[in-house]
């Protein structure tokens, strides 16, 4: 058997373009079913573990999935916004979590949110003091590492549009600490405050105190103590020690604009309250459950999943067939060297038992390449999927 193995070798060895074709169909054929099962487990533990975290969410009326798949991974967009207002019908009934993801910085998505959200999530801090004041940010870890940054540095909104002069100034933000690895989509993220979320928007903002100016360019008008600037002040585009103060907001809170609500209910009879409230045709605003909305999709994919296994099959029984019809013609491209080994004394059963070794070391090498696919897929797959619903 040691003499077939070595001469099988020798010829896998010497025709290695044929054994190699011959080695990456069977592991692609193999592998490739086991991979794609491996990252949709990693994908659905996933996507299932963070919605079923998520009790409820509420945002603009259109597609529910959309608006959670925006609410606990804030790279989608929103079906529409809402004011903050939105959230009274919870009421007493449980504990509402804005959250604002409209704008980027450095293309990683600027979500304002409450503290609320970081004991929610359970994040802690990593390094630096957190959110001290307004124009503070805090970012998860993998955006930390993407960006270059650490506590202290700062960061400069993107424009929503780069060709609209006129638009929303960028703010540049101070970096307020660096959050602790949680695994999951807050560490692709950079945090601020709801209402420097608004800054952001350009709901609110800072300039020089104009009470004491008599520069005409710069006031309009005064009326009942009311100073009235004109468009040409200058206002700040970073907030610092120096001019905090200054920043302000025209309007009511309530009023200010969210693309989406977390809801933490009470209990299960203030969930089935708050469900019926947001189902009226007078309401507000949608509200859905994450974990139905996800299962749902999943439900889709699995269904699609079985094409997909159907397909593996197929294709399976037609690498199969391939190679019987490559083995039975390199026996007949062979005829002549069988014929040799016959007439100086082999059996011919040793012609069968160096076949069977060539196949078996085929099947050996692609063998150890489906385990290297598997084990690479499987040490992979968590990083991966998050980079996708990231």
């Amino acid at each position: 058997m040691m003499r077939a193995l070595r001469l099988a070798w020798r010829y896998v060895v010497h025709h290695r373009f044929k054994s190699l074709l011959m080695v990456l169909c069977i592991a692609l054929t193999v592998s490739l079913p086991i991979a794609l099962a491996i990252l949709l487990a990693s994908f659905n533990q996933q996507i299932v573990s963070r919605a079923r975290a998520t009790p409820l969410v509420v945002g603009a009326k259109g597609s529910a999935l959309d608006l959670t798949m925006h609410a606990i991974y804030f790279r989608t967009k929103p079906p529409g916004t809402l004011v903050q207002g939105a959230g009274q019908p919870v009421g007493d009934l449980g504990t509402a979590i804005p959250v604002h993801a409209r704008y980027t910085a450095q293309q990683v998505p600027v979500v304002g949110t409450t503290l609320d959200y970081f004991d929610f999530r359970k994040i802690g801090m990593a390094s630096g003091p957190g959110l001290a004041r307004l124009g503070d940010c805090v970012l998860g870890a993998r955006a930390a590492r993407r960006l270059g940054l650490k506590a202290g540095d700062s960061l400069l909104t993107d424009r929503e549009n780069v060709w609209d002069i006129a638009g929303s100034t960028p703010l540049k933000m101070r970096v307020g600490g660096i959050l602790a690895p949680t695994r999951s989509p807050d560490d692709d993220v950079v945090f601020v405050d709801l209402k420097t979320a608004w800054i952001i928007e350009g709901l609110g903002h800072g300039h020089e105190d104009l009470e004491d100016e008599t520069d005409e360019n710069l006031v309009s008008g005064r009326e009942d103590g009311v100073v009235t600037a004109r468009a040409t002040v200058t206002n700040f585009i970073e907030v610092t020690d120096e001019n905090a103060a200054s920043f302000h907001f025209h309007g009511n809170f309530d009023e200010f604009p969210v693309t989406a609500l977390i809801v933490l209910p009470r209990d299960d009879k203030g969930e089935a309250l708050m469900l019926g409230r947001y189902q009226r045709d007078d309401a507000p605003a949608q509200m859905s459950k994450p974990i139905d909305e996800v299962q749902n999709l999943m439900q889709l994919v699995f269904r699609v999943q079985k094409f997909f296994n159907a397909n593996a099959v197929l294709i399976s029984v037609s690498t199969a067939l391939l190679l019987v019809l490559v083995v039975l013609l390199s026996i007949r491209l062979r005829a002549g060297e069988m014929e040799t080994m016959f007439k100086i004394g082999c059996a011919r059963g040793t012609m069968a038992s160096l076949i069977a070794s060539e196949l078996l070391i085929i099947f050996l090498l692609a063998a150890v390449c489906v385990v290297s696919v598997v084990l690479v897929t499987n040490w992979y797959a968590d990083d991966l999927v998050r980079s996708l619903l990231g």
